[in-house]
């Protein structure tokens, strides 16, 4: 299978939902250059590094169900285990043809207890992903997918 991915994870907790946190978050990049010759790249940002990018090489990309027949690529990125809010409708899988690539974006809650009480956090991905050979992900993508629920 001929596919170039990256996903680009921010995560944040409640400090970073206004004023100067929200805005520097809210900068993050959706696409990063690809490192020359890799295939499947993460890039993660968090709040606790002041949202500074950290780049992965990946072995494998979890969380996204790829089905290639008929020479067409048919893509799904898959709900985050223990994730809020709870989606009702999802989208139907996006086809690819040779050459095309798409950007599909979810948001999620978390929830963890602590001694405080309950302590939030949020996560935005933003998946770009190619069917073919790609230099990287610039202009418009052929499919956008906006997966994006109320996080309060």
């Amino acid at each position: 299978m001929d596919v170039v991915a990256q996903r680009v994870r921010t995560t944040w907790t409640k400090r970073s939902r206004g004023g100067p946190a929200a805005s520097a978050r809210n900068r993050v990049p959706v696409v990063f250059p690809l490192p020359e010759g890799v295939r499947l790249h993460e890039v993660t940002i968090d709040e606790s590094t002041g949202f500074t990018p950290q780049s992965t090489v990946l072995d494998t990309l979890d969380g996204v169900t790829l089905r290639e027949a008929g020479g067409s690529l048919a893509v799904r990125v898959e709900l985050a285990p223990m994730s809020w809010p709870n989606r009702e409708w999802r989208p139907e899988p996006v086809r690819l043809r040779p050459g095309e690539w798409l950007r599909w974006q979810i948001n999620y809650r978390f929830g963890s207890l602590c001694e405080c009480g309950a302590q939030w956090h949020y996560r935005l991905e933003t998946l770009n992903l190619a069917y073919g050979t790609v230099a990287g992900f610039a202009g418009e993508p052929a499919h956008t997918v906006i997966e994006r629920g109320d996080l309060r």
